[in-house]
């Protein structure tokens, strides 16, 4: 995962949740852009987590992104 990756998915217009996963296995939502910042020189990143703590990455442990909220895709109907 690239910064430059991760700086396109976090400014997506309309934004679109993502999860990170890090390379212990660790997942982390980020279900809005305020919920994430990136160090100005781009070597970590900070997440809030819900309980109002946040967590602070490594950019080079950030193995994958996934982009969705995580849940089902809604079905239409017929």
């Amino acid at each position: 995962m690239t910064l430059e990756q991760l700086r396109k998915i976090h400014r997506a217009t309309p934004f679109e949740p993502f999860t990170i996963r890090t390379a212990d296995g660790l997942t982390f939502k980020v279900n809005h852009p305020e919920v994430m910042a990136i160090s100005p020189v781009g070597r970590t990143v900070v997440v809030m987590t819900p309980d109002g703590a946040h967590e602070t990455i490594d950019v080079l442990m950030i193995t994958s992104i996934r982009s969705g909220n995580g849940r089902a895709p809604r079905r239409r109907k017929s």
